[in-house]
């Protein structure tokens, strides 16, 4: 018995060893190679493997460190070094047991040019602890999907390691340049394909490193990826009032957990910034304690700021989306989540909440409502073709628990019949029941 709970301890004192290593720290006497250089004269770091080495050696090294901060870092790995998960793996967990992570990450990946990395449940590379942030820019296309157009990695050190521009193979209809910050002209002597990309992908995920995001999936889609090592920080951070379907976004995450913006309002993105932002948060969480919840309290971000702009047919560009709203705003586009190529919704920023309220008072629409029950306005527009259209704008909503999620406002017509349907059924079931009494309720049950 004492031979085995000698050999966990020692397994456990490795990992840790290990993981310093990864990140680079250094106690009193330097890094770990450091460290046997000179606590062993005859081997020194010849030997660096810590598997290799002695219970005794690997707990001097520990006791090498004495700050706060490497001190908390080590008692918030401890408990999972001692289930054989890292801090790291265990954000991967947390990401697949989210209860959105089915239907996000249910991604097309058998559709042609898609690349499916697989790493083997007994491979090394599920121990992997490497972690590298990805974030891309998508433009629109002509047929109504999205391509790459802008991809960055950084590794867990925020350095580097890929920042490109990539011409996408379609025909691009709306560069998103308000949003992508890319015009044509920077993509005049791009040569980079996004096959280029997904080799490079394959390169540094194969080994199993953790590929890091924020709404990962959209990045995936766009990459044609397929890999499920994946630490989504949409995921991994919850509101204290434990609202599992509200996703936090970038910047208000940032707000909360790191003290500052990713970016001004209406300022493009910038793939470097959001992908170091994103290994910042999963950097701040393991530090913290995984299995701690964090002391969050969500910026709202403005939301009475905003007008939702939705069931947007892909024919209508952002210039036209500014005829139909007036004011001052910046636009933050957003594929349809239902799966309809033919239409996406569109965020309208604008500088304060009564610039919002008086920009819709003077929407020249229909007034009507939603499924749940939300006021909103029908414009019907005209395209320089000729094909008439129709959006809907309405305010953005926030009651006490519940944000209404951006993906229910890109439902496609089918599925909004549907819901208008259920609707009706309700009504007329609640009619009968007031006619019919016991009787019908009895029929019910």
């Amino acid at each position: 018995m004492d031979a085995k709970i000698d050999t966990a301890e020692k397994k456990v004192l490795v990992d840790i060893v290990k993981l310093a290593q990864q990140k680079g720290m250094k106690g009193k006497l330097g890094g770990w190679k450091e460290f046997l250089n000179n606590h062993d004269k005859k081997f020194g770091a010849s030997l660096s493997d810590p598997s290799k080495r002695s219970h005794e050696v690997l707990a001097e090294f520990l006791k090498t460190f004495s700050t706060d901060e490497d001190l908390k870092f080590f008692y918030n790995i401890l408990p999972y070094s001692s289930k054989h998960d890292s801090p790291e793996q265990c954000l991967v967990q947390a990401t697949r047991q989210h209860p959105r992570h089915s239907k996000d990450y249910s991604l097309p990946f058998t559709d042609k040019g898609w690349l499916v990395i697989n790493i083997k449940k007994k491979s090394k590379g599920i121990r992997s602890t490497t972690m590298f942030a990805v974030d891309c820019e998508m433009v629109l296309c002509e047929d109504g999907t999205e391509a790459l157009v802008e991809v960055c990695i950084v590794d867990h050190n925020l350095e580097v390691k890929l920042h490109e521009l990539v011409k996408p193979e379609k025909a691009i209809k709306d560069y998103r340049t308000e949003i992508t910050g890319v015009s044509s002209k920077d993509l005049e002597t791009v040569t980079r394909s996004l096959a280029d990309i997904q080799k490079l992908m394959k390169k540094w995920l194969s080994s199993g490193a953790i590929l890091v995001g924020h709404s990962l999936y959209n990045d995936l889609r766009v990459l044609k990826l397929y890999y499920d090592r994946v630490v989504d920080t949409a995921y991994i951070f919850q509101p204290m009032d434990g609202a599992t379907h509200r996703r936090p976004s970038l910047n208000s995450l940032c707000q909360a957990v790191l003290g500052h913006e990713v970016r001004k309002k209406g300022a493009p993105h910038d793939c470097q910034d959001d992908a170091c932002a994103t290994m910042k948060l999963v950097l701040a969480k393991i530090k913290h304690g995984v299995d701690k919840p964090f002391p969050l309290t969500l910026v709202s971000g403005s939301e009475t700021s905003k007008l939702l702009i939705h069931r947007i047919p892909t024919t209508v560009t952002s210039e036209t989306l500014h005829e139909i709203v007036p004011g001052d705003f910046t636009l933050e586009q957003r594929p349809a989540k239902s799966g309809n190529i033919d239409m996406y919704s569109a965020i309208a920023i604008f500088k304060s909440q009564r610039e919002a309220h008086e920009a819709y008072e003077d929407i020249q629409g229909s007034q009507r409502t939603d499924s749940n029950g939300l006021r909103q306005k029908r414009v019907k527009c005209q395209l320089s073709t000729g094909i008439n259209v129709s959006v809907f704008v309405r305010k953005m909503r926030i009651d006490n628990h519940r944000k209404r999620d951006l993906q229910d406002d890109t439902l496609d017509t089918s599925k909004n019949k549907k819901l208008k349907k259920d609707v009706a059924l309700k009504a007329l079931s609640a009619k009968e029941d007031s006619l019919e009494g016991d009787r019908s309720m009895i029929e019910r049950k």
